[in-house]
C-alpha cells in the first residue's frame, strides 16, 4: 500500500474517487465491497448479483442504506452521475454503463464471468478477477481480448496468486532470482465432497462446494496455474510435488534444483507453519551477497526461502484498483501463451451418460498440468468440465479427455478456449 495510499487520499482529497463496480456479492463479494466503501479515494458505484437483496446487503453491511435499483442503462448512468449506490440483477449493465472504469468480477463461474468479462472489455472498462477459475482456463485470449481493447486485465491482491506475484517482484527486486513460486496448504484429500465439507462451511458461512474445492486440491490448481502463466514457471510434474514440512524455511531443500533452476516451478507445502500464506524460493550465488544474506538470517544459500505468513483477500482488493487504475500496474497477469492448464480427474468410478457437476462437488477434481501436455494429450480442464455428459465410463483418478465427453452447445468459455488454443499453438 506504499505510494498506493498516498494516491488513494489525494484522489480523495480531490473530490474525484475511482469509481468501479463488483459483480458477485456472495462471501467474497460482500468482504470486497465492505472494503471497498471503507476505503477513501475509491468509489463502488454499483453491485449486481442474481439475488438483488444479496447485492443490496453487501451495501448495508458497509453502512449504506440509499440504494437505487436499477434495471437500464440509462438508470445505472443516471444513479452513479447522481453518486447514488445502485444495485442490480443485470451483470451485463454494468459492463456497459458509462461512469465506471474497471470491473471486479467475483463470481467464480465460468461462462457467466467469461460472458461479464468479454462484455466489459468491449466497452473499454479495466478488468479484475477475483476469479482464479476463469482466469486458468481462458486467461491468456482474455488478456489478447483486454489488450486489443486497450484496457488492462489483472488478477487481484489478497488471493493467493497476487500475494505470490507480489512476493515474486520482490525477490526480484533484491537481486534474487525467483526459481519456485509456492502455496501453502493444511490439507490436501482430492476425494472430499461437498457432504464431507458440510460442517466447515456451515462454521464459516461459506457454500460447501466452494470449501470443497479448497480441500480437494481443484481451486489450489487453478491458482497455481494462473502464477504459471504470469511467471512462466512450470508443474515439475502431473499434481505438483506438495512435500509436507514443519515450517517453510525448510522448503528449498524439498524440491528438485535442476528443474527449479530451469525456468521455475511452481508448487506447494502441506501442513507448515506459520499457516495459510504464500512463499518464493530465490536463488543467489554471488559469494559476497551470499555472505550477507547468511548474516540477515536466510541461510547459507544459494536458495533462500521468503514467504508471506498470510493472506488477506478481500482486504487487498482497493490496492488492485489503484494499482491499475494509477498507476497501470497489474498484479497477476499472462505473460503470453499458457504455461499450465487444470485438467480433470475423477474422484470415484464416472458412468457413461453422467453429466459433469461444478467444481468442488461429487464428481470430479482439478489437478495442474503443464498446458503442453494438455493440449498434446487433448485433456478437458476442469473448468469446462461442468455440464459436460460422459460418453464412456472412467475409473476413479482417471484423467478426462474431450473425447471422453460432449460439451454443452452454445458456450463462450468454450469458443474462448478453442481461440486461445489456435492463437497459442503449445509445443514441448
Amino acid at each position: 500500500m506504499i505510494i498506493v495510499d498516498s494516491a488513494l487520499q489525494q484522489r480523495h482529497q480531490e473530490g474525484n474517487p475511482l469509481r468501479v463496480a463488483l459483480v458477485g456479492a456472495g462471501y467474497m463479494g460482500r468482504g470486497i465491497a465492505l472494503q471497498l466503501i471503507s476505503t477513501p479515494g475509491i468509489r463502488l458505484v454499483a453491485i449486481s448479483n442474481r439475488t438483488i437483496s444479496s447485492a443490496q446487503r453487501a451495501y448495508r453491511d458497509a453502512g449504506v442504506e440509499e440504494i437505487t435499483s436499477v434495471e437500464s442503462e440509462s438508470a445505472l448512468e443516471q444513479a452513479i452521475h447522481a453518486g447514488r449506490p445502485a444495485v442490480t440483477g443485470d451483470a451485463m449493465l454494468l459492463a456497459r454503463a458509462g461512469g465506471i472504469e474497471a470491473i471486479i468480477e467475483a463470481t467464480g463461474e465460468i461462462e457467466f464471468g467469461a460472458r461479464v468479462v468479454m462484455e466489459a472489455i468491449g466497452h473499454g472498462k479495466h478488468i479484475i478477477l477475483m476469479n482464479s477459475e476463469l482466469d486458468a482456463v481462458v486467461g491468456p485470449i482474455l488478456k489478447v481480448h483486454a489488450d486489443r481493447a486497450g484496457v488492462l486485465y489483472t488478477n487481484s491482491d489478497g488471493d493467493q496468486p497476487g500475494v505470490i506475484m507480489n512476493l515474486v517482484r520482490f525477490v526480484r527486486g533484491i537481486g534474487c532470482r525467483p526459481v519456485l513460486a509456492g502455496n501453502m496448504k493444511g490439507l490436501q484429500d482430492p476425494y472430499r465432497t461437498p457432504e464431507t465439507q458440510k460442517g466447515f462451511a456451515e462454521k464459516y458461512h461459506q457454500k460447501p462446494r466452494m470449501v470443497t474445492s479448497f480441500a480437494d486440491g481443484s481451486k489450489i490448481s487453478m491458482e497455481m496455474a494462473v502464477v504459471a502463466n504470469a511467471t512462466g514457471f512450470r508443474a515439475g510434474r502431473r499434481g505438483m510435488y506438495g512435500p509436507a514440512c514443519r515450517h517453510v524455511s525448510e522448503a528449498a531443500g524439498l524440491f528438485p534444483l535442476e528443474q527449479m533452476l530451469d525456468g521455475g516451478l511452481v508448487d506447494y507445502i502441506l501442513g507448515a507453519e506459520p499457516g495459510g500464506g504464500v512463499f518464493v524460493i530465490g536463488y543467489n550465488d554471488n559469494p559476497i551477497q551470499q555472505r550477507y544474506l547468511n548474516y540477515y538470517k536466510m541461510g547459507e544459500g544459494p536458495l533462500y526461502v521468503f514467504y508471506t505468513p498470510y493472506h488477506l483477500c478481500h482486504f487487498e482488493v482497493p490496492g488492485t484498483v489503484a494499482r491499475l487504475l494509477l498507476f497501470r500496474d497489474p498484479v497477476a497477469a499472462p505473460l503470453g501463451a499458457p504455461v499450465c492448464d487444470v485438467i480433470t480427474a475423477a474422484k470415484r468410478d464416472l458412468k457413461a451418460g453422467e453429466t459433469i457437476d461444478a467444481i468442488g462437488g461429487f464428481m470430479t477434481y482439478g489437478v495442474l498440468e503443464n498446458a503442453a501436455v494438455s493440449r498434446r494429450d487433448n485433456l478437458l480442464p476442469m473448468s469446462l468440465a461442468r455440464d459436460c455428459r460422459l460418453r464412456r465410463d472412467i475409473p476413479k483418478d482417471g484423467i478426462i479427455t474431450y473425447q471422453d465427453v460432449e460439451l454443452p452447445p452454445g458456450r463462450l468459455c468454450d469458443r474462448l478456449r478453442a481461440e486461445q488454443d489456435e492463437r497459442f499453438p503449445v509445443t514441448g
